[in-house]
C-alpha cells in the first residue's frame, strides 16, 4: 500500500474509532455528537481535536448539565468547544 494509502486507512480508522466514542448513553447527546463528528470533526485542526477528544473524556450526566446549559465547565477550551457544538446541533432541552 502507498503512503497515501496508509495515510487515508489510518485517517478513516480515527473517524470510526472518535465516532465510537462520541456515542453515548444519552440520547440526547448523540443527536449533538453524531452529526458534528460526522460533519464538522473532520474539518477541525488537530488542536480542536484534541479539545473535542478531551471533552469526550466527561461522564455522560457532566455533558448533559453542560450541552443543556445548566452548568459550565471550568475549562474555558472545553466551554468553548460545547458552545461551537451547539451552534451546529439541534439544542438539547
Amino acid at each position: 500500500m502507498t503512503e497515501s494509502g496508509d495515510s487515508q486507512e489510518a485517517r478513516a480508522l480515527d473517524a470510526r474509532r472518535v465516532w465510537w466514542r462520541s456515542r453515548r448513553g444519552l440520547r440526547e447527546l448523540d443527536l449533538l455528537l453524531l452529526p458534528f463528528v460526522e460533519d464538522v470533526y473532520p474539518s477541525l485542526g488537530p488542536e480542536q481535536r484534541a479539545i473535542y477528544l478531551r471533552l469526550l473524556d466527561n461522564e455522560d450526566p457532566e455533558l448533559l448539565v453542560w450541552f443543556t446549559g445548566r452548568g459550565v465547565p471550568l475549562d474555558a477550551e472545553l466551554s468553548a468547544m460545547i458552545e461551537f457544538i451547539r451552534s451546529h446541533g439541534r439544542p438539547v432541552s
